[in-house]
This record gives structure tokens, C-alpha cells and sequence, in this order.
């Protein structure tokens, strides 16, 4: 899982797919207070996940607090070897590529490319793109997706360092294939960092429509200094907005179709959120 702190609080940012903690049951939002009964709630990233971390087959105890929860529970996770693909895809409908983005990692242009290549040769007429419990990574990964959904001068992120500072502007780069292609972008608590300067990018250029529930703001760029005493310090030098100005640090991005999913739906393995965007989709042109 992704992890991260977000007003002053340890909080799981995403569980990624198919690893121990979205097998737990972690959801993107929960608050860590506690790793093996000791306090977290005063913790690093870091030190939390020195505690997390440990050899294949032992177990971790997390104690959670969930927003509809009365009180906080123990979640236990066995650990394991973590292997996390970048994408998958499939056909919805018969016309409408259903495209699922983990992470923005130094691979995914490559693998994107080759699942664009059998889109494009495919039924597919129309795309829903799943950017929900992504939490991030690469820039440029994110400047090459956008390549494919947008002109190349078309602006994905602006990079803000303050008042009176000047911007660095950072623009789509691809070939544009899909920029004709009706398209609707799924978000969640658990998308952060680069799927939302994504999601913010084809919503400010192209009016795409953002489905779900709001995005974590992860949205500022830091560096570490090392003290004198040995320990570091993580200072924000700047912040991502969109290509409209907008701040992502903190506030996220608004859905435009609110869509939650309840703990029943996950039970009855129902996605409320999928159905609404390929409806959406469907009606596009």
C-alpha cells in the first residue's frame, strides 16, 4: 500500500491492487493509529513503513479508523513478496476500452503503447480510464499518457513555486490517438500525485467528465535537506496545479458525478462507480 500524511495524520493513501493490504480490506482514507500497538499518530511516512515492512509470511497489526467507523479496529496483514502490474484493459460493451492505470512507473508508456496499439486495432469506439487507488509516481509517465488523450501543446500541469516566482509549465507529449475518443475518467479518496495532475488535465483541456468521490491532494513538491544532527527534513518548494490553476495540494479534485461505494457493494462485489462512467461514456460522441 501506498501511505502518506495528510493533515498531520497517518493515512493509507492506496491499497494497490492484489497486494496483502487490499486483501486486508484497507480502503484509501483509513487512518493508521496504531503498527503493532505501538503509536503512530505521531509517526513519519518513513518510520511507519520501517514498521510495515518485514519478511514474506509475517504478520503486521494495523489499528484503523475508518470515516464510517464508531471505533477504530485491529486489521491484521500477512506479508508477502509485492508485484504490482502498471495496467490492464479490457472491452466493455463491445465498444468501450475499460483501461485500469496502477501506478505512474517507469514502464507504463511502454506497456500503455502496446495496450493503446490493440485498442486501436479493436471494436472500441469510446474509454472509460480507471485512475482510482492509483497513488501516483512519474511525471513524465503522466506527460505520455496525456500525450495519447491530448494535442501536444496542451498543458497537463503547472508547477508553482510561490508568489512572485516564475511557473514551469509542463505539456502534453504523444501522438494524440485518443483525443477524439469520448472519454470518462474514474477517481477516488486513493488517487494522488500524477492521476490527478491526469485527471485535472483531461478535465481542464478536454471537459472530461471525473467520476466517484474526491481525490487525495497530493499535489506538492518536496526536497529533502540533511540536518546537522543526521536527520532530514522534507520541505515543499512548490506545488502541482492544473492546467486552469487550480491547487491539487490538500483539496483534490472534485468528482463530477458523485458516486460512492458502500461496504455492501465491495460484499456483494457490485462497482457502482464503473456502471455510472460506462453509462456516461455510453452516451457520449
Amino acid at each position: 500500500m501506498e501511505i502518506g500524511i495528510k493533515k498531520d495524520l497517518l493515512v493509507v493513501i492506496a491499497p494497490l491492487k492484489g497486494t496483502p493490504g487490499e486483501k486486508a480490506g484497507l480502503k484509501s482514507g483509513d487512518i493508521i493509529l496504531k503498527i503493532n500497538g505501538k503509536d503512530a499518530t505521531n509517526m513519519t511516512a518513513d518510520d511507519a513503513v520501517d514498521l510495515i515492512r518485514g519478511p514474506k509470511g509475517t504478520a503486521v497489526t494495523l489499528n484503523i479508523l475508518r470515516d464510517n467507523w464508531d471505533k477504530a479496529k485491529d486489521i491484521k496483514i500477512i506479508r508477502d513478496t509485492i508485484v504490482v502490474p502498471a495496467i490492464e484493459w479490457s472491452l466493455k460493451d463491445n465498444n468501450t476500452a475499460y483501461i485500469q492505470i496502477y501506478k505512474f512507473d517507469d514502464t507504463l508508456p511502454s506497456d500503455f503503447k502496446t495496450i493503446a496499439n490493440k485498442i486501436l486495432q479493436s471494436s472500441a469506439k469510446r474509454i472509460v480510464l480507471d485512475l482510482r487507488d492509483n497513488p501516483g509516481g512519474y511525471l513524465g509517465a503522466a506527460q505520455e499518457i496525456a500525450g495519447w488523450f491530448l494535442q501536444s501543446d496542451q498543458v497537463i500541469t503547472i508547477q508553482d513555486f510561490g508568489k512572485g516566482k516564475s511557473q514551469e509549465i509542463y505539456k502534453a507529449n504523444g501522438n494524440s490517438d485518443f483525443a477524439n475518443y469520448p472519454v470518462v475518467v474514474l477517481i477516488n479518496q486513493g488517487s494522488a500525485s500524477a492521476s490527478e495532475i491526469l485527471a485535472g488535465a483531461l478535465r481542464d483541456n478536454r471537459g472530461v467528465e471525473l467520476v466517484g468521490t474526491k481525490s487525495f491532494g497530493k499535489g506538492c513538491v518536496q526536497e529533502v535537506e540533511k540536518m546537522r544532527d543526521g536527520s532530514f527534513l522534507k520541505v515543499t518548494i512548490a506545488n502541482w496545479l492544473t492546467p486552469k490553476g487550480d491547487s491539487i495540494t490538500d483539496v483534490g479534485l472534485a468528482p463530477d458525478v458523485k458516486v460512492e461505494i458502500t461496504d455492501n457493494d465491495i460484499l456483494q462485489k457490485k462497482d457502482p462507480q464503473l456502471a455510472k462512467a460506462l453509462e456516461i461514456v455510453k452516451d457520449l460522441k
